[in-house]
């Protein structure tokens, strides 16, 4: 999910091939020898493995890291205005939150109204269902 909502973001063309995880492909064996573990960006043929590491990869790639600390996080995300890395890590994450959270759960609305966030989150029902098994 990160990465999709990366790529959108930063209006970046791809191609994505769904794998099935019990049966892996040869090229994900190849791309991934370590973990053998999805997602992997390849980009001029060298892989990049792990979600936070391609989001971090895709944005110094465009417009440089730019995690700034903040203290309450009053702005509509966690760089400010932008909404760059630390939101793109952290929103799959949100609906593992509790309501005791505000300002977490306000952050996750309104990162939950771009389009490249709500396209490709899933159901957080199915999520918490499928944790709590």
């Amino acid at each position: 999910m990160r990465v999709r909502i990366t790529l959108a973001e930063k209006g970046i063309e791809y191609e994505y091939r769904e794998q099935n995880l019990l049966n892996k492909r040869p090229m994900l064996l190849q791309m991934n020898r370590v973990h053998k573990k999805v997602p992997v960006l390849i980009h001029n043929g060298k892989p990049i493995c792990e979600s936070t590491n391609i989001v971090q990869y895709i944005d110094e790639g465009d417009v440089g890291s730019k995690i700034r600390k903040t203290g309450g996080n009053d702005k509509p995300h966690f760089e400010g205005e932008n909404f760059g890395f630390v939101d793109v890590s952290l929103i799959p994450l949100y609906c593992w939150l509790e309501t005791e959270c505000p300002k977490i759960i306000a952050w996750a609305k309104r990162c939950t109204q771009r389009k490249s966030v709500s396209k490709s989150l899933k159901d957080e029902k199915k999520v918490l269902g499928f944790v709590q098994r």
